[in-house]
């Protein structure tokens, strides 16, 4: 009589775990846009709204206020900043996620 071994194949668990990890990777990737966040320097004119100790205080168009170091102008002059803002507010991502929601809300 003849012993024959039998092996019990098993499933590729580690590849498949693999492949579902890289998939869900590239998916974060594309809908997080991680390249959206990443803060860009920006130089604009702004206009004085205050001066403090630390220089003049300047407000944008984009809801932000920037301090300006070693500022002589007085209170509505508009002078030039360079400051970082995240590149969402530059490029339009918050409109056309707002535009988005939009579209969804009752």
């Amino acid at each position: 009589m003849q012993n024959s071994i039998q092996k019990e194949k098993k499933s590729p668990v580690i590849p498949v775990m693999v492949l579902i990890a890289g998939g869900i990777a590239a998916v974060m990737i594309m809908t997080l846009t991680p390249w959206n966040i990443v803060p860009v320097h920006v130089t604009d004119d702004v206009t004085v709204i205050a001066i403090n100790e630390h220089g003049c205080v300047g407000a944008l168009e984009l809801v932000v206020s920037v301090v300006v170091e070693h500022c002589g102008a007085q209170v509505g002059d508009v002078v030039s900043a360079t400051f970082y803002v995240p590149a969402m507010e530059q490029n339009g991502y918050y409109d056309r996620i707002q535009a988005k929601l939009a579209v969804v809300e009752p």
